[in-house]
């Protein structure tokens, strides 16, 4: 409010102190100061609130039925990224996060899926939970902890996410890696906000 009150009276404290003499009616009046005041302040009130809002971080891919909520501050990998799913990454420390929804042709078994994926990994380790979720963690060989969640839909494709961190990170990342990996959710394609009943169609399917 005082930001705002010093700028509208501005223009006078200029013309007293060049000691210029302009008519008394080209002076702001007491009312439009105030009103040149008031809208200054609800001008930065506003600017404050947007700056204030949380950054919307839950990327929706609505075509193949998916959402997850991302770390703060990482960024996407445009190139990367397509319809089917998207690549986010910490710009600071090699760590990056790849949720992908694909076909399943062979309608392979979740379990199926999950021997073939950790064929190319290291020190893999996890659970089943139900027929169609799997979480689990490994090592890719290169320094790096892999944190898996794998989601099989009812009508058979997959939703993978991986989120891959430098093992002398383990400490910093592994909280924010459980975290993201739960917020993943599966949910009927092209319908908003309606999410698979995890009794009636997919043990996976959970709600946030």
């Amino acid at each position: 409010m005082k930001h705002g009150l010093i700028v509208a009276c501005l223009p006078a404290l200029l013309l007293v102190g060049c000691g210029r003499a302009e008519p008394v009616a080209d002076m702001p009046t007491q009312e439009e100061l105030a009103a040149a005041a008031n809208a200054a302040a609800a001008n930065a009130i506003a600017n404050t609130q947007a700056a204030d809002e949380p950054e919307n971080r839950t990327y929706v891919n609505q075509e193949r039925g998916f959402s997850v909520t991302l770390p703060e501050g990482w960024r996407k990998d445009e190139q990367a990224s397509n319809a089917d799913g998207i690549v986010y990454q910490d710009p600071g420390a090699g760590a990056d996060v790849r949720i992908f929804w694909q076909k399943n042709n062979d309608d392979q078994t979740l379990q199926q899926i999950v021997e073939a994926v950790s064929s190319g990994a290291e020190g893999v380790d996890g659970d089943f939970v139900g027929e169609n979720e799997y979480r689990g963690t490994a090592n890719d060989g290169e320094g790096n902890n892999v944190a898996v969640r794998l989601l099989r839909r009812p009508d058979g494709s997959i939703v993978t996410a991986t989120f891959v961190y430098p093992e002398m990170l383990s400490e910093q990342y592994q909280g924010i890696a459980e975290k993201l990996l739960d917020s993943l959710h599966v949910f009927v394609p092209s319908q908003k906000d309606v999410l698979t009943d995890p009794e009636s169609q997919a043990d996976n399917a959970t709600r946030p």
